[in-house]
């Protein structure tokens, strides 16, 4: 039954070896192939060069794809000792890595370069997404101020005609000096509101443009059709993006905000009190007194919250690199697993039939160990046997004779062996109990 065992699984190597070939080829030819668009995609130069340079490269890793699991088959089942079978297999996973190293990786590029650009444009445009938005914060971060400054610009506005209608300040009615300087305040914060309500239109101009060049990136990250000439649009409509950006972080009105409201004070001309009294004039002092405090302290609160506005993180500079699909495989490894796996299946499935062959050779080889002499050997083995017997007949030797006295000789040996493992046995003193 053993005999027919190693019979069957011997039958059964020679009957898939032509297979075994077979699957070499058309695995080494199948990488080759992916191996030539993943080396189109990253050469430069004219088209007849990079066709010929990208073919030779690719017949090279075909052939030694091809040689190197056809060596690994032929040699390594038939490689018994541990030794040199750590190192075939030490030899195996050098190889490994240099296919992995020349082939794999532009396997995968051929299999998923476009979607790996595809991601690299898609993850680009959410970083300018972001910011865009936060360039927009930045430079509308001044409009927060606005309510403070009608406010206030609305109440010198109000005092002035509460002290030209009914002298509310002075007890004296009439536009005099205090009105003056009510209406003059008045006026420097009307303009600080023209400036910061005309940066607000600039800056929701410069926005929508952002957002326009930002939806036509949009439309070429998820356009069919190659992907080179979409990427080279890409990078033009994120140029002028970044240039829309840069727009809006000097766009913001906080910067004049912090000057007019240091000219608030700094710049602050009381006018000379004009009353015709005595105690008129004393009164007219002390309101403008007065009314420097209260434009010391908003020129304060203005300077504050323009020092606040102006202490935000800018929105630092971002460079857009184009990526080639075998660099965009690489940097986007982890999104495209299956199809690194799919590349290096495609190089290294022959080690499964390497290890299959060991297998199965090792199999026959405990199988055979197992059968007697007689059912072990070989017709040329026998042949050379019986060429031997009629050799030593021929000089007058007698072959059975010869190969008994060998056997009484082993005999004789065995039962000296036994006679003198006795003797010294029966030699040494035994321990017996204590008394």
């Amino acid at each position: 039954m053993a005999l027919g065992a190693s019979h069957r699984l011997q039958d059964g190597v020679i009957a898939v070896e032509t297979m075994t070939r077979f699957a070499l080829a058309v695995l080494a030819l199948a990488s080759g192939v992916y191996t030539y668009l993943g080396v189109r995609s990253i050469l430069d130069g004219s088209a007849t060069a990079v066709f010929f340079a990208a073919i030779i490269y690719a017949a090279s890793v075909s052939v030694a794809i091809y040689a190197f699991w056809s060596y690994m088959a032929r040699f390594y089942p038939h490689v018994t000792g541990t030794a040199a079978r750590g190192a075939m297999l030490g030899v195996m996973a050098l190889g490994c890595a240099m296919i992995i190293a020349m082939s794999s990786w532009l396997n995968a590029a051929a299999l998923a370069g476009s979607a790996a650009l595809e991601q690299h444009l898609a993850e680009t445009v959410e970083d300018y997404t972001a910011d865009l938005d936060k360039a927009h914060q930045n430079a509308l971060a001044a409009q927060s101020l606005l309510p403070d400054i009608q406010r206030t610009s609305e109440r010198f506005a109000r005092l002035a005609a509460d002290e030209r209608q009914n002298g509310a300040l002075t007890g004296t009615t009439g536009s005099g000096s205090v009105v003056q300087l009510l209406s003059q305040m008045s006026s420097q914060l009307n303009e600080l509101e023209t400036g910061i309500t005309a940066s607000r239109e600039r800056v929701t101009t410069l926005f929508d443009q952002g957002r326009t060049h930002l939806e036509t990136m949009r439309k070429l990250v998820s356009a069919p059709g190659a992907i080179a000439p979409r990427s080279d649009d890409f990078s033009a409509e994120v140029v002028a993006l970044s240039g829309v950006i840069t727009s809006l972080e000097q766009t913001s009105i906080a910067p004049s905000v912090k000057r007019a409201a240091e000219d608030l004070s700094l710049g602050f001309i009381a006018p000379v009190a004009d009353g015709q009294a005595a105690e008129l004039v004393d009164r007219q002092d002390q309101v403008m007194q007065t009314i420097r405090a209260s434009v010391t302290a908003q020129s304060q609160v203005l300077s504050q919250a323009a020092d606040d506005i102006l202490a935000r993180e800018p929105v630092a500079e971002r460079r857009f690199v184009p990526l080639s699909s075998a660099e965009a495989v690489l940097r986007y490894a982890a999104d495209f697993i299956p199809a690194w796996a799919g590349a290096i299946s495609i190089d290294l499935l022959p080690a499964v039939l390497v290890f299959i062959l060991a297998i199965v050779h090792g199999a026959i080889r405990r199988q055979d160990e197992r059968l007697p002499f007689a059912e072990r050997i070989t017709a040329a083995e026998l042949l050379q046997a019986l060429e031997v017997q009629r050799a030593l007949g021929r000089q007058g030797i007698d072959v059975e004779k010869a190969v008994q006295a060998l056997e009484n000789d082993e005999e004789r040996d065995r039962a000296d062996s036994n006679i003198t493992s006795l003797d010294m046995a029966a030699k040494t003193p035994r321990k017996g109990p204590p008394a």
